[in-house]
């Protein structure tokens, strides 16, 4: 598969199309816009304007000076992703993952064949040996947190997995360092993938043809498929579709065609 882009600085937001937005909509009501976030759209508000971010283009959109990210998805992690639009539902939203009465589930390409479900429970600290500062691994702290990430093949195929991640706390890149423990990176990921050095090399000088060849796709292969809210005052459920570049990449990868792909994760 190519997929190389012509590489924009790793550091700096793409901007979003506002003839776009609306397509992203999932659901929205008098409360809550629920999107289903391209892969390289950041969710904060950037210096580059309203339309760098997925915070700024919504106010944009709805024509609000305040909208509340409820929750937040990595820069490269496609899926679902919600907002309120009034304090009423930023509170109970946000009180659901306090109480952790919020379940989540993500899509992953992986590297390799995994063909049996497996659930890992362990600690996740910093990476003291990375030059990336933002990464994490498995190991044991002072600081570190207990992770627990259950992994369902629902795939297996010419060295590829299509995998259902349950991830049942929210450490930080917790599905990715789980993955690679497993010997099973997320397709793509430069920070977890074969090399992190692929991802200075991004923040500096964007995706590189050399990197396209090493990672195979242009971002990390996860997407967040399906939210579900069980507090007592928000009880709600919200499901983004795959994004269009995850499934040409299944399709390229794993000779899979889309009726099959449906079959598989609904």
């Amino acid at each position: 598969m190519t997929d190389f882009v012509a590489p924009d600085s790793g550091s700096e937001p793409e901007l979003i199309d506002p003839e776009d937005f609306p397509n992203w909509i999932v659901e929205e009501d008098e409360g809550i816009l629920a999107i289903n976030k391209p892969g390289l759209v950041v969710c904060h508000p950037s210096k580059k304007g309203p339309w760098s971010s997925l915070v700024g283009a919504s106010r944009e959109y709805l024509q609000q000076d305040l909208v509340h990210l409820v929750h937040r998805l990595d820069r490269e992690t496609s899926g679902i992703c919600i907002l309120a639009k009034d304090k009423f539902h930023a509170r109970h939203s946000q009180m659901a993952f306090q109480q952790q009465l919020v379940q989540k589930e993500y899509l992953a390409v992986l590297e390799g064949e995994l063909n049996e479900p497996i659930e890992l429970k362990n600690y996740l600290a910093k990476d003291l040996e990375s030059e990336v500062y933002i990464k994490q691994t498995v190991r044991k702290s002072n600081s570190a947190k207990r992770a627990v990430t259950h992994f369902e093949p629902l795939l297996s195929r010419s060295g590829y997995t299509l995998a259902k991640v349950l991830p049942k706390t929210g450490r930080k890149h917790q599905i990715r360092v789980h993955a690679k423990y497993l010997g099973h990176s997320i397709v793509g990921d430069k920070i977890y993938g074969p090399d992190d050095r692929h991802y200075l090399t991004f923040i500096d000088s964007g995706y590189t043809p050399k990197m396209a060849e090493a990672l195979g796709f242009h971002r990390q292969a996860l997407h967040a498929y399906r939210i579900h809210f069980n507090a007592p005052l928000f009880k709600r459920s919200f499901t983004a579709p795959l994004t269009q570049d995850l499934v040409q990449l299944i399709q390229t990868k794993m000779d899979c065609g889309k009726e099959e792909i449906r079959a598989l994760i609904d």
